[in-house]
């Protein structure tokens, strides 16, 4: 159950994120362009088939990295851009985040 509560969450940030980044740089609004979109979509597939179960830690500590080489450095730059504003646009959400990555250290 922790598992499925840890990458609903997951899911949940990483779709956030891109929404944020999408809107913001590519002037869009409530929706994604499509080349978001299928970040979108490749990042959710990546949560869903997580080999750590249980044990999965936030995306950024882990030491496996599943992404494509080019998705991957989509997702970073999604992430250096929304990660500081999260705590802006989606307050709970960054503080529950922060709080799973400190949870079985």
């Amino acid at each position: 159950m922790e598992n499925n509560n840890k990458i609903i969450r997951e899911k949940e940030t990483v779709a956030a994120m891109i929404k944020l980044y999408c809107n913001k740089n590519h002037n869009t609004k409530n929706q994604l362009c499509t080349d978001c979109l299928e970040l979108k979509e490749y990042a959710l597939k990546r949560l869903d088939g997580c080999k750590f179960g249980e044990n999965k830690t936030n995306c950024g500590d882990c030491k496996i990295h599943c992404y494509k080489k080019d998705m991957k450095e989509k997702i970073i730059k999604v992430m250096r851009y929304s990660g500081p504003r999260m705590i802006i646009y989606h307050p709970v959400m960054s503080i529950e985040h922060l709080i799973s990555k400190f949870k079985k250290r």
